[in-house]
């Protein structure tokens, strides 16, 4: 083996602090600490140690640190003066993770943890440190072993203790202060603990992360179910692929399992399968594949045992398989655990975990996660059940039932009827009355012919039949309705859907004067047919005859009109819910013939006279295409009352996708006010929830997800809205060019507020690809300027070069861009002198700020009205103007960069050449730092012209020059700038905010000291 040098290593040392955490920079940190050894040299090898301790803290084999924390100590003990303070703090400060992995490994005896223990607590104090870590220590390890009063003291002295430099931050304590309380069985006590870092107040390397994942079950028995749906979304982002935070990752998995989204825990679950083979830490092991086990053991639950689950350790097996397979290797831990302890909690408290039952039937989360597929066992064990007979007087209710609500074409109807048809089925047949089985056969039919099934029409036929040897013609007219009503579905040929139509009418008619249903069987028939035929006008006119109909044609709408018309007024009185239906229809036609403000009335007046009738649920569909009229026309307020007019009359509407259609609806109304979000949201995600039930997950699911994400975004929950947009991103591209661009746009705004710039620029630049082939170049341009913007942030200098100059390429295309073309310039002088920043690249940063300047001059010269001169300019582009202040005190602070990085290298170059004379290029300090005041005095004057709107902007220009003034020993002059606008805001007739004035009158008093 080639020993490495001692600046190999040192090289080696500063690569592996920044790389990824996990095996294999833990590999790298033993070879590391192997060559520091091997060498001699011990202040390297300590610091080597040090590197290896931390990089197990940060992996799943934290438990592994103890061995080279034992050695680092053994370097304190033969020499502590070679440890310098930090290096003393670093070590002490480990005592406490080690106390951590002590206790988690089992095969560490008893008494040894104890040994450490009292090892750590006599350190503590011979260095003169608190005794606050020790007893959260004993009081985890008093806890293991099941000594709950030794544990409840030191709880209280942990509390007592003061806090010094060896105390856990304050997040890390509240998170086991709050830890103790759910394990007294306090849930509110822990969540009011741990409010400061699951609010953002206290934060640390792995909090709230942590947090948000522990406070999800506290969270959901105490039935605080929002905060539980935000912090498993939020929180899952943060620790995502996060190797030491695998216990977390359980976390969220048994979350998912126990509140009705197992398929989101198994989408998870498959992120991690790297994770899932034994671990070195067997404490987190157990805590991880805890989680995993509630949710197989709920997938078992609900018929999916056989399912295909992973792989473990490289054998297949099923859901069943696995959840044995890991049950008893974590078992077996839990157990060693116990056999070391001397008592059973470990393993008690494990199979108390993995038997937990939900805690909420389903909650929405928001992100898309895809359905669970119905176990063939579940269906065929449903279909084969015996179903116990009730008592003839229940299922002669529930028919009663199912009847009437056939007759109101209430939504309950269908539920009702599949209900009737289970308990037909699971009596002999001679059993039956032939009426009730004619029902549900033709409730059958029906939903076939609603599924458009090849075999709907002869279903029908049959039913039809039956219902004219039981002598039952009124349901024997409407089988013939049903019939033309299926054909017209299936395509069938014109002339033979009007022949059925024909056949249809002439059996209602025919029905007996007396039959009380006649008249609603002829309506119906009339109403059919005039829905069927204006469909039929429609294919008949197709393109083939277009040729037939000039400009300003109809289409026939006129005479559907005029049809319906004839309808609500022959019907209104003695049918209304037929009469809404038709009149409905009627504002359908007049949207078509593009006079929404004709459709407004119909639609209400529909939905109107269908609530008078007392079917409210027969109003919804006409109040959302109400509410949809409306926001076009630009009354929301109007828009906004139809929407929750249709929420409250669908409470009795079971068509799943209907409930997403309306809730979608309000949300997006919701959202166009600004202070609606939080309940735009509540909307939008119940409709994501029920267009997932539809099996409309990537059409309105995807819809409904996008508002929700906006929603969020509009809150300010920045973490909650990516995650939404992210999980359901690949459906929303399918939505044409357009809105692939704007969601790309939005997913990148929302990275850039979270601070993931890499991520931001690549949504960014994945948007502009998408919009390069269009007419418009100008949302190329801006996208490819934001993305330059997030690659500088991120430090990515070519590539933020090379979108930047395509952006100004793209701008200057459309030749009216010169406020985006002067940033876009301004930007690139920043650029310039990263790195080096030899004199070429101040003079390239100084010769784009005037080239800024000369673009905002042309622009200016443009926009000035003939013969107005400069003052006509300033009324003519204010915001040009603007600008131009805005490049002169730029490239002020431009030059002032300049003098700074000229002055340090300066300092550098005496302290390398021992004043000896140094090869810089000499630069005028001082005449730049008066063209930085020429500069921001003339940028300040620019804003005073530009008005009160810029007071702020003024302040900051004199400011700057008046400090300037104190660089080069002016301080007076500079104070005389300050003074002068003080007095000049006091002045002012209309008044000058008190911030504003503190801020001068501020800066005056620290310019003066």
């Amino acid at each position: 083996m080639t020993t490495l040098t001692r600046e190999e290593i040192e090289q080696g040392l500063a690569e592996n602090r920044s790389s990824p955490n996990g095996a294999a920079r833990n590999a790298h940190a033993e070879v590391l600490v192997g060559a520091a050894e091997a060498i001699g040299d011990g202040a390297l090898f300590r610091t080597a140690l040090d590197n290896l301790i931390n990089a197990y803290l940060w992996s799943a084999e934290s438990s592994k640190m103890l061995v080279p924390f034992a050695r680092l100590l053994q370097e304190y003990d033969k020499d502590p003066g070679s440890f310098d303070r930090w290096a003393a703090h670093s070590l002490f400060w480990q005592f406490k993770w080690v106390a951590t992995a002590i206790s988690d490994s089992p095969e560490i005896p008893l008494e040894s943890a104890v040994g450490w223990l009292d090892e750590m607590e006599r350190r503590y104090r011979i260095a003169g440190y608190s005794e606050r870590p020790v007893r959260e220590s004993e009081l985890w390890l008093a806890d293991a072993i099941g000594e709950d009063d030794r544990a409840e003291r030191a709880h209280r002295a942990w509390l007592a203790a003061d806090r010094d430099d060896m105390s856990d931050c304050h997040a890390c304590e509240l998170n086991g202060q709050g830890a103790y309380a759910v394990l007294r069985g306090d849930d509110a006590r822990a969540l009011e603990l741990w409010q400061p870092v699951l609010a953002g107040e206290r934060t640390c390397a792995e909090e709230p992360h942590r947090l948000l994942a522990t406070s999800l079950l506290p969270l959901l028995r105490l039935g605080r179910f929002d905060e539980a749906r935000s912090h498993h979304v939020r929180g899952y982002r943060m620790a995502r692929g996060n190797e030491s935070l695998l216990p977390s990752i359980g976390k969220h998995i048994e979350f998912c399992a126990l509140s009705g989204n197992e398929s989101r825990g198994l989408e998870i679950l498959a992120e991690h399968a790297a994770h899932m083979s034994p671990l070195v830490n067997a404490d987190d092991q157990t805590a991880f594949h805890g989680g995993i086990l509630v949710l197989l053991r709920r997938l078992t639950e609900l018929g999916h045992g056989q399912s295909p689950a992973l792989p473990y350790e490289g054998v297949p097996h099923t859901v069943s398989e696995l959840y044995e397979v890991l049950r008893a290797s974590s078992l077996g831990i839990a157990r060693r655990f116990d056999a070391r302890n001397g008592t059973t909690r470990v393993s008690d408290r494990f199979l108390a975990r993995i038997g937990r039952e939900p805690l909420v039937g389903v909650l929405p989360l928001g992100v898309r996660s895809s359905a669970l597929p119905r176990p063939a066992a579940a269906v065929s064990a449903s279909a084969a059940a015996a179903v116990p007979a009730p008592p003839a007087a229940d299922v002669e209710e529930l028919v009663e039932r199912a009847r009437q609500a056939r007759e109101q074409r209430h939504p309950a109807a269908d539920a009702l009827w599949a209900e009737v048809g289970v308990r037909v089925d699971a009596r002999p047949g001679d059993e039956v009355d032939p009426l009730l089985a004619a029902d549900v056969a033709d409730q059958r039919a029906l939903t076939a012919a609603r599924g458009g099934a090849a075999n709907a029409a002869a279903l029908l036929e049959a039913v039809r039949d039956r219902y004219r040897e039981l002598g039952h013609s009124e349901r024997a007219a409407l089988a013939e309705l049903r019939l033309a009503s299926a054909a017209a579905q299936s395509g069938a040929e014109p002339q033979r859907i009007r022949e059925l139509l024909a056949v249809a009418l002439k059996a209602a008619e025919a029905l007996d004067a007396d039959e009380p249903l006649r008249g609603r069987r002829i309506a119906l028939a009339e109403l059919s047919s005039i829905r069927v035929e204006s469909y039929l006008r429609s294919l008949e006119s197709g393109p083939e005859h277009e040729h037939l109909h000039g400009p300003g044609q109809d289409h026939g709408h006129g005479e559907l009109a005029a049809e319906l018309d004839a309808f609500v007024a022959a019907y209104e009185q003695a049918l209304p819910d037929l009469a809404a239906e038709a009149e409905e229809m009627l504002g359908r036609v007049a949207l078509s013939q593009g006079e929404p403000e004709r459709a407004l009335p119909l639609l209400a007046a529909s939905a109107a006279r269908a609530v008078s009738a007392g079917l409210p649920w027969q109003a919804v569909d006409a109040l959302v295409l109400r509410a949809g009229v409306l926001m076009s026309v630009e009354r929301p307020e109007e828009a906004e009352e139809a929407a929750r007019s249709a929420l409250e009359y669908s409470a009795e509407v079971t068509e799943a996708e209907t409930q997403g259609v309306v809730r979608l609806t309000l949300a997006d109304i919701l959202l166009r006010r600004t202070d609606a979000a939080a309940e735009a949201a509540e909307h939008a995600l119940t409709a994501a929830h029920w267009f997932d039930q539809a099996g409309l997950t990537a059409d309105g699911g995807a819809q409904a997800r996008l508002v929700l994400a906006r929603a969020y975004a509009r809150e300010g929950r920045h973490a909650d809205a990516a995650e939404v947009l992210q999980s359901t991103l690949p459906d929303l591209l399918e939505h044409g060019e357009g809105q692939a661009v704007s969601v790309r746009e939005f997913l990148g705004d929302l990275l850039r507020q979270l601070g993931d710039s890499r991520a931001a620029a690549e949504q960014y630049l994945l948007a502009a690809e998408v919009a390069k082939g269009w007419e418009d170049t100008r949302p190329q341009a801006a996208l490819a300027q934001a993305a330059a913007e997030q690659l500088s942030a991120a430090r990515l200098d070519q590539e933020a070069l090379a979108a930047y100059e395509r952006s100004l390429e793209l701008y200057r295309v459309t030749g009216d861009a010169p406020v985006a073309e002067v940033r876009i310039l301004r930007s690139l002088a920043w650029m310039a002198p990263r790195g080096d920043g030899d004199a070429a690249a101040w003079a390239r940063a100084r010769d784009l700020m005037d080239q800024a300047a000369g673009v905002l001059n042309v622009a200016l010269a443009e926009a000035a009205p003939a013969g107005r001169g400069e003052a006509g300019e300033g009324r003519a582009a204010p915001q040009l103007r603007g600008e131009l202040a805005q490049t002169w005190l730029q490239l002020a602070q431009l030059l002032d960069w300049r003098v700074t990085s000229y002055e340090q290298t300066a300092e550098e170059d005496e302290a390398d050449t021992g004043g000896e004379g140094s090869r810089r290029v000499e630069v005028d300090t001082e005449a730049l730092r008066l063209e930085e005041i020429e500069l921001t005095a003339r940028a300040g004057d620019l804003y005073a012209e530009l008005g009160p709107d810029h007071l702020g902007d003024r302040l900051q220009c004199v400011q700057y020059a008046a400090w300037t003034e104190q660089e080069i020993g002016r301080e007076e002059a500079g104070a005389a700038r300050l003074s002068a606008l003080i007095e000049e805001f006091r002045a002012m007739p209309e008044g000058v905010p008190d911030e504003l004035l503190e801020r001068a009158r501020s800066s005056l008093d620290s310019l003066r000291s």
